[in-house]
Formats: structure tokens, sequence, C-alpha cells
């Protein structure tokens, strides 16, 4: 068992599984701040601005980020941004599939509160009243293994050589690796630099390897960026895309812990 604190969201909704290949709008983990605005406030406006402008946007660019002013530029501002899987693409018109019905979940899971998040298979949303935008965040959000297989050079070896890709700089901040039967993927939020987006990875993939030792499967989750790897065909689904991965997470704030 792991726990682990954040500060982020009060836990409104949890889910449980594996990694598992599943559809695009798969619902991963969601999560609401405490505070509310008053419903026809112009933070409602703001609000709802603003999460029009990501289904809009996410038509023609796989990330994006936005900030709507509230009155003098201070109260009542929001900010925001989407961010689509990095092997979504544009002209299947998936990035924006997921980020309407994200929003519209969005909408319904943290109806009147003054900030959000959202994680589906396929993208991710997220606003709130304080920016948070081009702000490295490395705290851990979900940390879960699989069961242990026992050590077994070969599978280290695989592993090793997959999550070795996925550390390096040069692979972008949407970066797949692949040895044998194991596969990897990590994901940084456009919003941070490539030297931040490095250094999270590098958070990221250096717990998922001293937490997760000789489990099968294994993921780490903080707050801008993700690194994950299983073995391919494993807890496969067959209504699945077979490009992603679903994983126990919860959502929670106030220094909660998380145990999984």
């Amino acid at each position: 068992m792991f726990c682990t604190k954040t500060l982020l969201f009060i836990t409104v909704l949890f889910l449980l599984g594996t990694f598992t290949f599943a559809a695009v709008d798969t619902f991963v983990y969601g999560g609401c701040s405490q505070t509310k605005y008053f419903p026809g406030s112009p933070y409602e406006s703001n609000v709802n601005s603003l999460l029009t402008s990501f289904v809009s946007s996410a038509s023609l660019y796989t990330y994006n980020n936005f900030t709507v002013n509230g009155i003098s530029g201070g109260d009542g501002s929001v900010y925001g941004l989407y961010q689509c899987r990095g092997d979504l693409s544009l002209g299947s018109g998936d990035c924006a599939r997921c980020v309407a019905r994200a929003v519209s979940r969005l909408g319904s899971l943290c109806a009147g509160a003054t900030g959000g998040a959202l994680q589906l298979e396929g993208c991710f949303v997220k606003y709130d009243n304080s920016t948070f935008l081009g702000v490295e965040d490395k705290t851990v959000v979900v940390r879960r293994c699989g069961s242990p297989v026992g050590y077994n050079s070969d599978e280290m070896t695989r592993r090793d050589s997959v999550v070795g890709y996925l550390s390096t700089s040069s692979g972008g901040s949407y970066r797949v690796g692949v040895s044998g039967e194991l596969q990897g993927v990590a994901q940084c939020t456009g919003d941070l630099s490539a030297s931040e987006c490095q250094d999270c990875l590098m958070e990221a993939i250096g717990r998922l390897k001293s937490d997760c030792g000789t489990a099968a499967w294994g993921d780490v989750y903080l707050a801008k960026c993700y690194a994950r790897y299983t073995g391919r065909g494993g807890h496969s689904r067959a209504n699945g895309y077979g490009k992603a991965f679903l994983y126990t997470v919860a959502f929670v704030s106030l220094n909660v812990l998380i145990c999984v």
C-alpha cells in the first residue's frame, strides 16, 4: 500500500482498476474545489466562456490554455488548460470529442465550484480562480503498482529499457517506449518548459522505478506529468482503443492521505 499527500482538490470520485486498454472518453478521475461561486455571477460567466473556448480550440490544437480576466483583471479571473493525449490526432476528431466530453462531465461534476479538473483516458481539463499556468508542480497525485512478478533479469532489463527511454530529454513532452511485451508512456502538460517537463518526468519516473520495483505494471501521476508502464495486451478490453491505460486514482485536498 502506498499513501501520498496532496493539496489539490477534495475527493469527489474515484475509480478502481488496473492498467487496461480503454476508450478515449473513459473516466479516470475528477475533483472540484470546495469554494463555490454565486449563480449568475460574473465568475460563472467567465467559467462558461473558458470551457467553451476549450471545446472550440480542441478541433485545432491538442493543447491550449486560456485566461478570462475578471473586473480590472483581478477578481473574477479564471485560468484553465486542456490537453489531449499525445497520440490523438486532430484529423480523426478524437481530441475534440474527448475535450467536449470532458467539459460536459466537468460542468456536471463541479457545478458551482471555483475550480475543477477532470481526466479522461484521452484528455485532461482544468480550471481555477488562481493561476497555475506555467508553474511546475511535482505533487504526487497517484502512486500505484501491480502485483510483484518476482525478479526476472530479462523482464527487468526490458522494464529499465522502456523507462529509460521515457526519461530521455529528446523525447519531447509525450513519450512512448516499447520493449518486448512491455510498453510505457509519459507526458507533461503543455504549459511547462522543456526543462520543467524533463524535471517533472524524472521525478515521476524515479518514483515509478523505486516504488514499483518488480511489479507487472505501475503508474505515477504528478500534478503536471505522469509516467506509466505495463505489459502489452495485458488487462485489455474488447471495446478499448488499444492505446491507453486505466488506473486507480483518488483526487483529494486538505492534506488528506491517498492510499492505494
